[in-house]
């Protein structure tokens, strides 16, 4: 096994460099030193363990089996569709996992684990597959979101407190805009990844980005200040549905079900502070405090013909107006 300190970050620096640019050993050592030093300051590898890093992704039994060229003086995958992202786990890696799984016992009953544990079991499920063909695990995923790339690039801005140069092009956009961004947060809602921070440019807080095709490119802008949030997220996110604010008030919303569906919102409420009624004829009603956005309304229309908007008028109305554009829909 290759040198095992920080082998992961250097695993991942190699697969891109070999899937976008043919690099010389030397220059491929420089680069990975530089990435590695960006995360791990004042750190790198050696040639020589770069040597074995490069023989690991060859090695088509105790490896990668990566398509590098064996005779030649740079290094590039001949399959542009290969990834070791897209290999079944190394021997190694799995007694890791379940060396992991076995440390996290220790913490079962800790709900600040519950997370990891799922997320390990999840990934021993889709390896365990790979195996047998067999199937436990059937879970909520968006297959065709691509913008997870993202994810930790922005993370580490965050982290790093480091402003970017944004390039985006909404739907409805006929050219993209470039403007300067400094990173505060990411927010995961409907199964879709968010950052939250300050556009300098047009000088908007609490601006939001999907990270998803809109985002083209974005690039770290060297000697610009940083400037912090004072925003308390939490309470930011604690009376809004979803990533859109098109509203400041916040309002009391009233809501009363029908066939016993509010036992279904209080397993799983869109507004996490929602409060129930103590009048006994009003059992099957709740009330929160929240923002009218269109994520709101998307919640509320979820549940059909077995939900009813007590209060705000104004969202009633909108309720009301969704339902009359969706009946000139389907009666024609």
């Amino acid at each position: 096994m290759a040198n095992s300190k920080h082998a992961h970050v250097r695993y991942n620096i190699l697969d891109n460099c070999f899937r976008n640019k043919a690099f010389t050993f030397k220059e491929l050592l420089e680069y990975v030193n530089l990435k590695i030093a960006d995360i791990y300051p004042g750190e790198g590898i050696s040639e020589r363990t770069l040597r074995e890093d490069i023989k690991l992704f060859k090695d088509p039994i105790n490896g990668f089996g990566a398509p590098l060229e064996e005779m030649s003086r740079t290094y590039k995958y001949s399959d542009a569709n290969f990834s070791i992202a897209l290999k079944p786990l190394l021997p190694y890696e799995k007694e890791l996992i379940d060396a992991s799984q076995q440390l996290l016992q220790r913490f079962e009953n800790h709900p600040k684990y519950n997370k990891l544990a799922e997320a390990l079991i999840k990934f021993q499920d889709e390896e365990d597959e790979e195996i047998d063909k067999s199937k436990i695990l059937f879970y909520d995923h968006n297959e065709e979101y691509k913008g997870i790339k993202h994810l930790k690039p922005f993370y580490l801005a965050i982290q790093k407190k480091q402003v970017l140069q944004i390039k985006f092009k909404g739907f409805k956009d006929e050219v993209p805009t470039t403007f300067e961004f400094h990173p505060h947060i990411l927010k995961q809602y409907n199964r879709r990844w968010f950052v939250f921070g300050y556009n300098k440019t047009e000088e908007r807080w609490q601006h939001s980005i999907p990270l998803d095709k809109r985002l083209i490119n974005f690039n770290i802008l060297k000697d610009v200040e940083y400037e912090e949030s004072q925003k308390d997220w939490e309470a930011f996110f604690r009376t809004m549905v979803g990533v859109r604010r098109t509203s400041v008030e916040v309002e009391k919303v009233i809501l009363k079900f029908y066939n016993g569906r509010e036992n279904y919102f209080k397993t799983k409420p869109f507004i996490p502070d929602f409060e129930e009624f103590f009048e006994e004829d009003k059992q099957d009603q709740v009330w929160f405090m929240a923002i009218i956005n269109p994520e709101l309304i998307q919640q509320i229309l979820s549940y059909g013909q077995d939900v009813e908007v007590l209060e705000p008028d104004n969202l009633k109305i909108k309720i009301i107006e969704h339902v009359i554009f969706l009946k000139e829909n389907y009666v024609k």
